[in-house]
């Protein structure tokens, strides 16, 4: 199964814009997973707009990497990066992780921060479902998320491509050396995600020298956009308030020693 997503949706990133009149504290680049498209990350996109930061969010063409890189060169301010609020941070999810973390890799003077949320690893995947189409639907909507909300959203979005987590990833963006970079990371995993097993993805993050991990409880493969996604919306913004502070990420609130 081959995934693409029309030049239009990637030469055109959606955008949320911090509240006017408020200085922008960093810009987010946010790169989709499989089958997803923009509309299913307006709830994020909105919600992280309005702490001050700048977020495009870019429909990812796995049958064209060059002109996502291309996508999100322009959204991080092509050749004047300088016009770009900083710290520039890369989100991906899903298969959108995997090449944000591959993106970051060949452009290191682009990217400030990566945020990986549910990352494909390498090995056996599941089989092609020969179920019906409706129950094809539910168990990829079981597997994807248990928030209604997002489940509607995605259900009722025509672009949305049913069935794209059976698809391959190319060969250049898999692979599960994905945290051994030198750039700040925050990976996010569901505890219960069943297309990449959590521990899996721990026992690579211990191996990152500057990749920290947070799982979330009972979470799905689509954790962005999961039951938790407020709790998960607000360790972003923790992770980026840190970002601002220093690349070793230095602790803002701790709870007290009594």
């Amino acid at each position: 199964m081959t995934l693409t997503a029309s030049p239009r949706s990637l030469l055109s990133p959606t955008t949320y814009d911090e509240p006017a009149g408020v200085a922008a504290r960093a810009t987010l680049v946010v790169l989709t997973g499989r089958g997803e498209t923009p509309a299913g990350y307006a709830r994020l996109g909105r919600r992280l707009s309005a702490d001050a930061y700048r977020v495009r969010v870019v429909a990812t063409d796995l049958g064209d990497l060059d002109a996502v890189e291309a996508a999100v060169t322009d959204a991080l301010g092509g050749t004047a990066p300088d016009d770009v609020v900083r710290p520039r941070v890369l989100l991906g999810s899903d298969a959108g992780a995997n090449v944000a973390a591959r993106l970051a890799g060949r452009r290191p003077d682009l990217v400030d921060a990566l945020v990986l949320a549910g990352v494909v690893l390498p090995g056996p995947r599941t089989a092609p479902s020969t179920a019906a189409p409706a129950a094809r639907w539910d168990d990829e909507l079981e597997t994807r998320s248990a928030c209604p909300a997002y489940r509607r959203v995605i259900g009722e979005d025509s672009d949305f491509v049913r069935g794209a987590l059976e698809a391959e990833l190319p060969g250049e963006v898999a692979g599960d050396d994905l945290f051994t970079g030198d750039l700040p990371t925050l990976v996010l995993h569901g505890e219960a995600d069943p297309l990449t097993p959590v521990d899996d993805v721990l026992s690579l993050v211990a191996d990152g020298s500057r990749a920290r991990a947070a799982v979330v409880a009972g979470g799905r493969h689509d954790v962005l956009n999961d039951v938790d996604h407020r709790s998960v919306a607000a360790t972003v913004v923790l992770f980026l308030e840190s970002l601002r502070r220093g690349a070793d990420l230095p602790t803002i609130v701790a709870p007290a020693d009594r």
